[in-house]
């Protein structure tokens, strides 16, 4: 039995050094201890930043994040992934999530709750050069307000933009017009004097769209979204109230689609809402990746909802709060950071997801997992006990971005900590 119990010790302290790479220099270990799927391994590679959350890469490997409340700073990385030289890039306390640079690197684009700012950039140097002025403003100041931003591998002409919900259920976005819970899109090769008005201007990529965070294009160069959806929630009928919030209403993967042209699509929000835990809504029979409403009437239905609104192709446990995805170079998984619940109990997420892809005899990417699959995702990068977790004991991943080497890094906000994951 101590033989047995001393190997079994070894056989965990191995594995769980196989999970690490080799410490970054003058960089401290992880707060938090993490696991990782077989195969993969992680290193941290940046500490003590303020409130870290998007990142990208220049074509010469620098490393570009936004510090919300900062500004952008700007990381040279080594041939090991690690970090070794730091400065604040822009200094402007409005940014607060989104990032993107133009094709040919040579324009700098970052978000504030309001507006998408550009800069001139210089890839060789890696300067910035006079700010550009705000190229898009408008948008709402309140409820949800980190901007993605995006441009098509295809069009580099155009900008995506989304823009979440000014609260829970925001009824006025049922009205595309109004311009939240709504993605975007604008040809920044003709913009006006000024810039774009979020609210009146651009073309829609779908709305109904709650706070559509993370934005990734697949190999045939369609848009696709991961959705925060709605908290505190209950359902009525026949004037009794059930409180369904822990399981529901699913977090969600959406397909917009063609950027290039408009998509008028209505995805749900606030008035449609995804079935995550069927056992939880008793009056009907569901299955998961359907879409219900909290209080149905004659006229407004989940069957209304089956008829008019556009359901996610794949849904993820409730209140994990995915918040930004990438896929890989052969597009055949999308990773998903998930930020991790504030009130659920017990609390999920906290960690990354791989959601496998295959491309089918049409040439269409799609999740390899059918749209009621509850295990359509894989965990990646992961704590001991996801029900354990809070902003002061896990990991809180945001951004997501790829190396040329095909590295994984990650930004958790919470704890101002960036990770390099690897494969392989």
């Amino acid at each position: 039995m101590k033989t047995l119990r001393t190997t079994t010790i070894v056989l965990a302290i191995a594995l769980s050094i196989q999970a690490l790479l080799p410490p970054c220099r003058n960089i401290p270990t992880s707060l938090y201890p993490y696991k990782t799927a077989p195969g993969w391994s992680y290193v941290k590679v940046a500490d003590g930043l303020h409130s870290p959350r998007d990142l990208i890469f220049d074509t010469q490997g620098r490393l570009l994040i936004v510090e919300k409340d900062v500004g952008i700073s700007q990381h040279i990385v080594d041939t090991n992934g690690c970090i070794t030289n730091t400065r604040l890039l822009i200094e402007n306390s409005d940014l607060n999530h989104g990032i993107c640079l133009s094709a040919d690197e040579e324009t700098l684009y970052a978000s504030s709750s309001s507006s998408v700012f550009s800069w001139a950039y210089d890839p060789v140097t890696g300067n910035v050069g006079r700010s550009l002025g705000p190229v898009i403003s408008g948008m709402a100041t309140s409820g949800h307000t980190t901007r993605t931003i995006a441009i098509p591998p295809h069009r580099t002409d155009l900008l995506v933009v989304s823009h979440g919900s000014n609260s829970n259920i925001d009824q006025d976005t049922s009205n595309p017009k109004v311009a939240r819970a709504i993605v975007k899109v604008f040809n920044m090769s003709i913009t006006p004097i000024g810039g774009y008005d979020f609210v009146s201007q651009g073309w829609n990529a779908g709305f109904g769209l709650r706070n559509e965070v993370g934005l990734a294009f697949d190999g045939n160069n369609m848009l696709w979204g991961v959705e925060n959806s709605a908290d505190n929630f209950a359902r009525t009928i026949n004037g009794t109230t059930t409180d369904v919030h822990t399981d529901n209403p699913s977090e969600e993967l959406n397909f917009l689609g063609d950027v290039t042209v408009p998509n008028d699509n209505w995805y749900g929000y606030p008035v449609c809402f995804t079935v995550w835990n069927p056992g939880e809504l008793l009056d009907h029979v569901f299955k998961v990746g359907q879409q219900f409403v909290q209080t149905p009437t004659p006229g407004f239905n989940d069957d209304t909802c089956a008829q008019i609104s556009v359901p996610p192709a794949l849904s993820f446990q409730a209140h994990s709060a995915p918040l930004d995805c990438k896929f890989d170079a052969k597009f055949s998984n999308l990773f998903v950071a998930m930020h991790g619940s504030w009130n659920r109990q017990p609390p999920m997420g906290y960690k990354v997801v791989a959601v496998p892809f295959a491309q089918g005899p049409d040439g269409l990417y799609t999740p390899t997992a059918a749209s009621w699959s509850i295990r359509g995702s894989i965990d990646v990068f992961y704590p001991p006990d996801e029900t354990q977790c809070s902003s002061s004991t896990c990991i809180r991943p945001v951004g997501l971005a790829f190396d040329a080497a095909g590295r994984l890094y990650v930004t958790s906000d919470a704890s101002g900590e960036v990770f390099l994951l690897l494969q392989g």
